[in-house]
């Protein structure tokens, strides 16, 4: 595996991004996240990471704009887990929890998708037969219309020569 991206936050709290050699904002680095893109962010002064810092701003931001994700009780209760002695425990627990959630989404995606493709599969065939039972009947049709003529006796178009006769 390759070394992470590597994004630094300059002291005027801008952040720039190494590879692509441009400031970037809170919401690519939302991105980078999204697209799965591993990074570290690096505080150009004293180059401690602080990526985490970094990845609370990026909640903070996405709490604040649409429908926030987590309620004022549940962050209040994550802030009195803050120094207590189950702070450990807790961070633990909630991590675990959002990769069983995640498993468990990526699964349903997964089951949807096979149940897609398998409902896609059944309404091909359904199309099918559906064509095959059309065609069938229009066949009988011009076949009873061509027993109703009779035969012309020459090439054309059959149904042309049955219209007319009307």
């Amino acid at each position: 595996m390759s070394d992470p991206r590597v994004i630094k936050k300059y002291p005027n709290r801008r952040l720039y991004d190494t590879v692509e050699s441009r400031y970037i904002t809170l919401a690519d680095v939302r991105k980078l996240v999204v697209d799965r893109i591993d990074f570290v962010v690096v505080d150009k002064k004293s180059q401690s990471d602080i990526t985490r810092s970094i990845l609370l701003q990026v909640i903070a931001e996405q709490e604040q704009a649409g429908e926030p994700v987590m309620s004022r009780d549940f962050l209040s209760h994550v802030i009195r887990t803050y120094g207590g002695s189950l702070h450990g425990m807790i961070g633990s627990y909630l991590e675990q929890s959002v990769k069983l959630f995640v498993s468990q989404q990526r699964e349903m995606r997964e089951r949807g998708k096979a149940i897609g493709e398998e409902f896609t599969d059944a309404v091909a065939g359904l199309a099918n037969r559906n064509y095959q039972r059309w065609r069938a009947v229009q066949d009988e049709i011009y076949s009873t219309l061509v027993r109703a003529v009779g035969n012309p006796g020459e090439e054309g178009d059959q149904l042309n020569v049955a219209r007319s006769r009307q």
